[in-house]
């Protein structure tokens, strides 16, 4: 009976460092990557202007999306496009944005900063270039290159978000991580996910990022782990002593220029790289998100909180409703995930997840909230994750 529960569910006392290092501990041969044009420290590499010289033949198109797909997937896990900008005035007038749009943040006192340290970060670049400049915005996420690749992983509906990242002289790198969905929760909420569910969870984004300075491995460009992603208990694993001294030990850096793009599977161990220099790391992270997350029917959670909340105050009150009843009705009833949410309005509180409507409801069942303040706090709620 404990041996089936293991195989439903992951613990974080059933991984082994050792079972990383035999699914690392591999070769890509470039005979498997038709379409690339070097192999290094085990990461696929293109070359942009051949990438932009098949776009509009839908039968190399196609090829090129298998190629990816089969990298993210069985692969290394992480392809990088040399010179994927063709025009680099779009990367220099994109940055020359981020500055204004930085200097406008900070005088607002709406900038945030890094939830990895004090660098300069920008939530939602895309949206903010989108409405600074719209003639810029189509030029840089109009690229072909960003779609494709988007398309090998997530097919031809998805959503992009990004966040401009800029790592200034001596911040030091960030620790080994995988990246959202799970990545973003405790060990404590990823160890009540199946283990299918966590496996599955790496096919519904894409990481990304954008180069939009030259950067030397002493500019600390992401440090990556290839082949990490097919250990499958890795999003409980990678925050253990032993998985991040073997991250350390193994990881690999490429230096970028500007203009290129990586993309990776979010399920490999990766982490920014500690900026020597006496200059700025300026990237755009690209996260982009499949459609396949979201209900078929559109819900009103709170005019269904509204109905039910007095009641479960009433019979929490009485003692005639178990915890898990109430529980599970607040399930029913409120949202119970922090995104997609406003990252400079709703920040997280105590870890990577802003508070959920599950959350607050339970909390205001416990401290026995009037109705009209727990819809005050709600509608406050809503209005902060707008963007």
């Amino acid at each position: 009976m404990q041996k089936e529960q293991h195989s439903t569910y992951f613990a974080i006392d059933n991984t082994d460092v050792a079972d990383l290092h035999a699914l690392c501990a591999r070769t890509t041969r470039l005979e498997a990557y038709p379409l690339a044009v070097d192999v290094v420290e085990n990461i696929t590499i293109y070359d942009g202007k051949q990438i932009q010289g098949i776009i509009g033949d839908e039968g190399q198109e196609a090829t090129l999306k298998a190629e990816w797909a089969y990298c993210l997937k069985e692969g290394p896990g992480v392809f990088i496009v040399k010179g994927a900008y063709p025009d680099l005035s779009v990367i220099e007038r994109c940055s020359a944005a981020f500055q204004e749009i930085v200097a406008e943040e900070r005088a607002s006192s709406q900038g945030k900063g890094d939830h990895f340290g004090q660098n300069e970060r920008i939530w939602n670049s895309l949206q903010k270039v989108c409405l600074h400049d719209p003639e810029l915005f189509i030029a840089y996420y109009g690229n072909p290159i960003l779609g494709l690749a988007s398309e090998a992983w997530l097919g031809p509906y998805y959503r992009i978000t990004a966040q401009m990242n800029n790592v200034k002289p001596g911040n030091a790198a960030q620790s080994a991580h995988r990246d959202y969905h799970l990545g973003f929760q405790s060990p404590e909420t990823i160890s009540q996910y199946p283990a299918h569910a966590q496996v599955m969870s790496q096919y519904l984004t894409l990481q990304g990022a954008i180069a939009h300075c030259d950067m030397p491995v002493e500019k600390g460009p992401t440090m990556l782990l290839p082949y990490s992603q097919h250990y499958a208990p890795g999003y409980l694993a990678f925050r253990q002593a032993e998985f991040t001294a073997y991250f350390v030990e193994h990881k690999v850096q490429i230096p970028f220029a500007k203009g290129d793009m990586v993309f990776f599977n979010p399920a490999l161990f990766h982490a920014g790289g500690s900026n020597s220099t006496a200059t700025d790391r300026v990237a755009n992270l690209v996260q982009i998100s499949s459609a396949f997350g979201r209900t078929m029917e559109t819900i009103s959670n709170l005019m269904m909180i509204k109905a039910v909340y007095p009641i479960l105050q009433r019979r929490k009150a009485e003692n005639t409703a178990s915890v898990r009843l109430i529980r599970d009705t607040i399930a029913a009833v409120a949202d119970g995930y922090s995104f997609p949410t406003n990252l400079d309005s709703d920040p997280p509180i105590g870890g990577n997840a802003p508070e959920t409507e599950q959350q607050m409801m339970w909390r205001a069942l416990q401290e026995d909230w009037p109705l009209a303040a727990l819809l005050e706090s709600l509608n406050t709620y809503e209005t902060r994750r707008q963007a």
